[in-house]
């Protein structure tokens, strides 16, 4: 199984020798500045990125921080982004988590809570992502051969359903192609008739 992408924004190269090392899990990819991380966002589209506020051209500042972070966001919504602030600059760092930030840290990083952060944000990616694949799936309808997403289509076959325990004629219109026979025999297989012959006549 392919290990996740973890991407680091940080121009310290101290840090930046520690990260190589720290997350065995992950297949770490590596940037000093907004373009080259921009870059890696755009073509290797990675679940998390760890990323220092204070970045070139404005290091001792919070300025480029979070202009790469606004437009990290802006390409890659759903990425789990982590702030690595310096020590006592937690307003800094909520303001970040305000603006799109997943979670932050703060120097000096101990790495074990900064596992934990980023396990818990690959976590969560997945779980975001098993969703919008179920979302994306078409739902089943209650009524065999018709399988649907649609709501109006949806509430067609439960009320096909109710219809189906009454003794009433029912007439239905539609288009050619639309399943008026699907849901004329779903009526006969769902009805208290289900064991006579379904007849279909061509009226035309």
């Amino acid at each position: 199984m392919a290990k996740p992408k973890l991407l680091i924004v940080e121009d310290d190269e101290g840090l930046c020798s520690q990260y190589r090392w720290a997350f065995p899990t992950c297949d770490v990819l590596m940037s000093h500045a907004r373009p080259q991380a921009i870059a890696l966002v755009k073509r290797e589209d990675p679940p998390v990125v760890i990323m220092d506020l204070g970045l070139p051209p404005d290091p001792d500042g919070v300025s480029e921080g979070f202009a790469t972070l606004d437009e990290i966001l802006a390409i890659a919504p759903k990425t789990k982004v982590i702030v690595v602030t310096g020590n006592g600059e937690r307003r800094n760092a909520l303001k970040a988590v305000g603006s799109g930030a997943y979670d932050f840290c703060e120097k000096p990083v101990e790495l074990e809570l900064l596992r934990t952060i980023i396990d818990r944000a690959l976590n969560l990616y997945r779980l975001e992502e098993e969703n919008r694949a179920l979302a994306s799936t078409p739902a089943r309808s209650p009524i065999e051969r018709i399988v649907t997403g649609n709501p109006g289509m949806l509430k067609l076959c439960r009320d096909i359903e109710k219809l189906a325990t009454t003794n009433v004629p029912v007439l239905l219109l539609g288009e050619s192609g639309t399943g008026k026979e699907a849901l004329a025999q779903a009526l006969h297989s769902l009805g208290p008739r289900k064991r006579e012959p379904f007849v279909a006549i061509n009226c035309g």
